[in-house]
């Protein structure tokens, strides 16, 4: 800390490379509707149909009878927000926002990787790895919820009440960042920050339920939806169009999904696979012996790398979520997915070779197309394989052995610097 103190180079040449990166992005935002970067058919999400959703939300309805609106009621609240800044157009307001929310993430990373023990080698991955997406992170809202995921990990040692503020906000965005409470140590750390979740959950909907009409109108659409092109469903039945499968694409959902036969044993063999997967955390998180510093932050990548390959949606944008728990990870010199880290830096390059650079392939399901989107996917569940495997084994260790074991301590929300051994 000290030598970083005396010598700010590291933290200079990451602000120097944020602003460069970013200002990349958004060159590429500004012609992004020529015919190689999508025809603007990343940047027409926003100014298209969250505005429309923005025009519903201004009155005090959530979106009624649209089958694109599938996000939790808190999703509304950062909608709404671009139209607090005045002299911009919405687009624009949405897009300052966003890079605000991806400011933060990195302050906050560098924040935490000055600390003693710890490393900037995340706030490195999150500026150098975002821009791997091109410009798909500043024309969706994740960078805004991940943000309060990475704040909710890494706020837990030190306030546990506020990670379960965060982590809840973020549920009630989009539901996923429920997953960053899965790994907190214990004892009194868990029952506070779960606690504290759940009631700021409890009230955060309660409110938006007294002030919007339909706020859970939502449940409807995203049980409705069938199997993205994206998928891993979506893969295997887009190899099988080359095998005689007679479905297709079609839009719906606000998404282009696969239609025709076994589509729907594919949907149900996904959402199987989800509930497998959410059975394995169970069973680890029983199963866990040893809590280091950085397990809550193995645990809530390694969750969502499994929900997200296990899922019937695997949109492009869900590598942000993956980048920022990638990166918190690697603040801490004790975590074991610095492998993980890599092959999700590689899926997310390799996420933009598929949308928006190729998509038109992916569609169409040519040899091409199927081989990225493929590739992409192997490289996700190989990830949230070893994750899980790297996870399970670091909380397994030896020392969880020993006849004497430690807990937090019942008189403190902070967890000491050492590895905890828990019973």
């Amino acid at each position: 800390m000290n030598r970083l103190r005396e010598s700010p180079g590291p933290v200079l040449a990451l602000t120097a490379a944020w602003l460069a990166t970013r200002a990349l992005m958004l060159w590429v935002l500004v012609h992004s509707g020529t015919r190689l970067l999508g025809g603007g058919s990343v940047t027409r999400e926003v100014w298209r149909l969250y505005f429309r959703w923005y025009g519903a939300l201004s009155h005090g309805t959530f979106p009624v009878h649209d089958t694109t609106w599938q996000y939790p009621p808190g999703a509304g609240a950062v909608l709404l927000a671009p139209g607090l800044l005045p002299g911009l157009t919405y687009f624009q307001a949405f897009v300052v926002l966003t890079l605000a929310a991806d400011a933060l993430i990195v302050a906050a990373l560098v924040r935490a990787g000055t600390r003693p023990g710890r490393s900037l080698c995340g706030a490195a991955l999150w500026t150098g790895g975002l821009p791997l997406l091109l410009h798909v992170p500043l024309a969706r809202y994740d960078v805004q919820v991940t943000a309060l995921a990475v704040l909710s990990l890494l706020t837990a040692r030190r306030s546990p009440r506020a990670c379960g503020v965060l982590g809840a906000l973020g549920a009630v965005v989009k539901v996923w960042p429920a997953l960053v409470l899965l790994g907190t140590p214990p004892g009194r750390v868990t029952r506070t920050a779960w606690t504290w979740a759940v009631a700021a959950a409890g009230a955060s909907v309660a409110l938006l339920a007294v002030s919007f009409d339909n706020p859970f109108g939502f449940l409807r659409e995203q049980g409705g939806r069938g199997v993205q092109l994206e998928s891993l469903g979506g893969t295997a039945l887009n190899l099988a169009r080359h095998a005689g499968w007679s479905g297709r694409t079609r839009y719906q959902y606000g998404a282009v999904e696969l239609v025709g036969p076994y589509t729907h044993v594919v949907a149900t063999v996904s959402l199987a696979l989800t509930a497998a997967a959410f059975g394995l955390l169970v069973l680890w998180r029983v199963r866990a012996r040893h809590w280091s510093p950085a397990t809550p932050y193995d645990a809530a990548l390694t969750a969502v790398l499994l929900f997200t390959v296990t899922s019937r949606v695997i949109s492009p944008q869900y590598m942000v979520w993956l980048l920022g728990l990638a990166a918190v990870c690697l603040t801490s010199r004790h975590t074991g997915q610095r492998p993980v880290a890599l092959l999700v830096l590689a899926a997310s390059a390799l996420s933009s070779v598929v949308y928006p650079l190729s998509y038109g392939e992916v569609v169409a399901g040519t040899w091409t197309g199927c081989l990225l989107i493929l590739a992409r996917n192997v490289l996700l569940t190989a990830a949230a394989v070893l994750s899980f495997v790297r996870l399970w084994r670091s909380t397994r260790s030896p020392a969880a052995k020993a006849p004497t074991v430690t807990r937090p301590r019942a008189d403190s929300d902070r967890l000491p610097d050492h590895a905890l051994s828990v019973s």
